[in-house]
């Protein structure tokens, strides 16, 4: 048996475990505000009186068990702590260990037999944080990776039951038809970027051909793949009416990754009627080494 006497350190180490405390958290929050208790267990029974549930009252002695003693309060208790130090009810829960964002993820690993409503509620705005001096052009097929900043939380948790280490996510541009209507203008992919082997074989319909997430100096381009004789060709799917596009390879273009998830909705922005008006100048046209085949 081994005797630690205390030291400077060691108490340095429980102040900041201490510090990561819910319950400290919330008092320093309670201070930094200059509320007593008193303040809170009268704020939280005006707010009880509002809502009409005596539930949501936080007394004196509870407020101390919270801070102080690691009590867990209700959601009631949360609900008007939130309001009285004007904090996110989400992120407190986090402190927790409730993390609410990954609530549809862990809804999806409960397998269930019957067909049933899964509602999504995304609790972020999306803002992809590019270059400072230009914009990211949604309408193009566009590498997200780095470059998310906040996006709405429910399309990329949806995905989470894939090992995160080795995926990344593309974003199909407005304007890309090239994998329709496999892949919709508009859909999120996630990209395994452990599969970079092209597949020569070993599928048996157009739903088990791998779909591939490529890079060359124009921009990012999803589709089918082929190698020969020191090419790659890019396939797009039949229904696209666009050209298969070919590159040099590995000089021209990289492979990022296979896409192996994919969010999209079925009602796009723009119909079908628009798009066929629009193939054949939305196809491939040369570009140095880029040709049309």
């Amino acid at each position: 048996m081994y005797f630690l006497a205390p030291d400077s350190s060691s108490e340095a180490v429980s102040e900041d475990h201490n510090m990561d405390r819910p319950g400290e958290k919330l008092r320093r929050v309670r201070e930094r505000l200059k509320l007593t208790y008193r303040d809170v267990e009268q704020a939280s029974q005006e707010i009880a009186a509002r809502r009409g549930n005596p539930d949501f009252t936080i007394t004196l002695s509870r407020l101390a068990d919270i801070e102080n003693n690691g009590r867990t309060p209700t959601i009631f208790r949360s609900y008007s702590l939130c309001a009285i130090y004007h904090l996110d009810l989400h992120e407190v829960l986090d402190w927790y260990g409730v993390p609410v964002g990954l609530l549809t993820a862990e809804a999806l690993q409960v397998k269930l037999a019957e067909t049933h409503q899964l509602e999504i509620t995304p609790d972020g705005h999306c803002a992809i944080a590019g270059d400072s001096h230009s914009d990211i052009n949604l309408n193009k097929t566009t590498f997200l990776n780095q470059l998310i900043r906040q996006w709405g939380k429910a399309p990329l948790h949806i995905m989470e039951g894939a090992e995160q280490r080795a995926h990344r996510y593309g974003l199909v541009g407005l304007d890309d038809w090239s994998m329709f209507p496999i892949l919709r203008p508009g859909s999120l992919v996630l990209i395994d970027e452990t599969r970079r082997k092209i597949a020569r074989g070993g599928w048996t319909s157009e739903a088990d051909r791998p779909i591939y997430f490529l890079e060359h100096r124009d921009g990012y381009l999803c589709g089918w793949c082929a190698l020969g004789q020191g090419r790659l060709f890019i396939q797009a799917h039949p229904a696209s009416e666009k050209c298969p596009a070919v590159f040099n390879y590995p000089g021209d273009i990289d492979v990022i990754g296979q896409v192996t998830g994919v969010v999209m909705l079925f009602e796009t922005r723009k119909k079908r009627a628009a798009f066929s008006a629009r193939a054949d100048s939305a196809s491939p046209r040369p570009h140095g080494n880029l040709r049309v085949v």
